[in-house]
């Protein structure tokens, strides 16, 4: 419930503070007296749209603090612990507006967006009067309202999962498509381009090779040359091996005599020449690897100039060109099964589609019973409120399957007809003033117990109407404040004398105290009624301006009416 509001320097309100209780609450005062000012202050503190023009006179800024008792269960602490603020204890709602048009909110001394605030506002607080459009008579909210009326949230949260899961089967298919599709048309490119590869066969490594090979064979010639000299030198006439086979025969020759003296030399020069003949084979060797032969050097240039055309081709390294034909081969394979994944992923996103159909056809079917429901709730209300040629429909349209969204496929709208034979229409269009009040009072009676805001708000919801409808009207009155907190602005005597808590608005001139107001401006003021003062209020709404004997008599027997 709204347990305190405060309010500074809002229009004529210079400093209020006003505590409030369970049950059914009633503002009255003389025409003017700022009724109005007091619920565009607390719609301000709920999120209503800023406007600079309720800042009073001769300040820079005002605000409105609402101070609201809800159970550790109420939605809105649950949207307080989801953005991460405090949720302990009384929420607290503060808006400040300042004269230059800015506005900033604050939801338990913790700044917040005013988008927040609103979001927290709808959870708390409804206000209905004649010429307000949301709430109950805003259609796009209606089928919310009837799912509460029916207990049907936990099945909407089903068909909401259900719809994102279809809607993600349908993506996950769509993009498979798209990706298959592209696939496709570079089928035969990659085709091709994998036969080429593989014709080619590339080896990591092989460009290194052959470029080594190319410049070894370019040079054959002169590098043969050079071997040419050095096997001559090693065993030609006069050669090393030649002088070292001289120099053996003479140490052996007196070896005997040196009495093991030249063992030493005569074995290193065997060493030597064994080593020399190592060194003419390996030389050997090399001049017949190094022979020059045009066909193979032509061969490995074909070679390399083949794989390195291949990599600028396909832009890698020609080291790479084995990597890249095995992925290639891999997008082909993938082609490949890629039908098999489309179906698939159709079967998938077709059974996707038939449980939140399957879902979304019970749920409609719950609603149209929870409709017939609400109906017979609010036609049982109609008559005491004078009402009684009046129909309500609630009028459950079911669309295509196709055209469903996330809360399913009905749209759901609250219809009236106000005479025997008119035809039904949208409640704000039908209705006049005083049916359109008594309507929306009739409805929050029938769904006071599913799905209200702890708090609802009525602006003169007996305007237009007196005597015994009026007297209905506190009827229903306090009766749906049984069930939640009502505060009504009000005219009527009958609904005053219904109310468990008395306010009374008024407008005097200042003294100059408290707030800083100047003194002799006007300013608004409100107070708690006791029982005293209570009857003497609800004897003036009777009589006027002058209060008589017979007003006070009537008074009384309207108060002592009251269960």
């Amino acid at each position: 419930m709204l347990a305190a509001l405060s309010i500074r320097d809002i229009v004529l309100i210079d400093r209020l503070e006003l505590a409030l209780d369970r049950g059914l609450c009633t503002l009255t005062g003389e025409t003017g007296a700022g009724k109005s000012i007091l619920l565009d202050a607390l719609g301000l503190a709920i999120g209503a749209r800023a406007d600079s023009g309720l800042v009073g006179q001769g300040v820079e800024q005002g605000s409105v603090t609402a101070v609201f008792d809800v159970p550790a269960s109420h939605p809105a602490r649950a949207i307080l612990r989801d953005n991460g603020l405090d949720a302990e204890g009384d929420l607290i709602l503060r808006r400040v507006q300042t004269r230059d048009g800015r506005s900033r909110a604050f939801v338990n001394d913790q700044p917040v967006s005013i988008a927040m605030l609103r979001q927290l506002g709808d959870e708390l607080v409804e206000i209905h009067g004649q010429h307000d459009e949301r709430g109950l008579l805003d259609a796009s909210g209606h089928r919310a309202i009837l799912d509460a009326f029916g207990g049907l949230e936990g099945k909407v949260a089903e068909a909401r999962r259900l719809y994102a899961a279809a809607a993600e089967a349908r993506a996950a298919l769509a993009e498979h498509e798209a990706l298959l599709a592209r696939a496709k048309a570079e089928q035969d490119y990659l085709t091709h381009v994998v036969g080429e590869l593989d014709e080619l066969q590339p080896q990591p490594g092989e460009e290194t090779a052959l470029a080594e090979e190319r410049t070894l064979m370019m040079h054959a010639e002169k590098i043969a040359a050079d071997l040419i000299e050095a096997d001559e030198a090693l065993s030609g006439d006069g050669g090393l091996d030649a002088r070292l086979n001289v120099a053996l025969r003479r140490l052996a020759r007196v070896a005997e005599q040196a009495g093991g003296r030249l063992d030493a030399s005569i074995a290193a020069l065997e060493r030597t020449l064994n080593e020399a003949a190592e060194a003419r084979e390996r030389i050997a060797d090399a001049m017949r690897a190094m022979e020059f032969d045009p066909a193979r050097l032509e061969k490995a240039e074909t070679r390399l100039f083949a794989l390195r055309a291949a990599g600028r081709k396909h832009n890698v390294a020609v080291d790479d060109l084995a990597a890249l034909a095995d992925k290639l081969r891999g997008q082909l394979a993938e082609i490949e099964g890629g039908e098999a994944k489309l179906a698939a992923l159709a079967k998938a996103a077709d059974a996707a589609g038939a449980a939140y159909a399957a879902h979304a056809r019970a749920l409609s079917a719950e609603r149209q019973k929870a409709a017939a429901k609400l109906d017979k709730e609010v036609a049982k209300e109609l008559k005491p409120l004078k009402l009684d040629k009046a129909q309500f429909k609630t009028q459950v349209d079911v669309l295509p399957e196709a055209q469903g969204g996330p809360d399913g496929i009905d749209r759901v709208s609250f219809l009236v007809s106000t005479n025997p034979g008119a035809p039904f229409g949208p409640l704000i269009k039908i209705a006049s003033g005083g049916e359109l009040s008594r309507f929306v009072l009739a409805l929050k009676v029938a769904l006071a117990s599913r799905g209200s805001a702890p708090t609802l708000i009525f602006d003169e919801v007996d305007a237009g109407v007196g005597g015994a409808v009026a007297e209905a009207v506190g009827v229903r009155l306090a009766e749906l404040a049984g069930a939640v907190q009502v505060i009504v602005v009000t005219h009527s005597p009958q609904v005053a004398a219904r109310a468990e808590h008395h306010f009374r608005i008024s407008k005097g001139a200042t003294n100059g105290s408290g707030g800083g107001a100047k003194a002799g401006r006007l300013a608004t003021r409100i107070e708690t009624l006791d029982a005293g003062e209570r009857r003497e209020e609800i004897a003036r709404m009777l009589a006027g301006a002058t209060v008589t004997d017979e007003a006070r008599a009537a008074a009384d027997r309207l108060i002592g009416s009251r269960p």
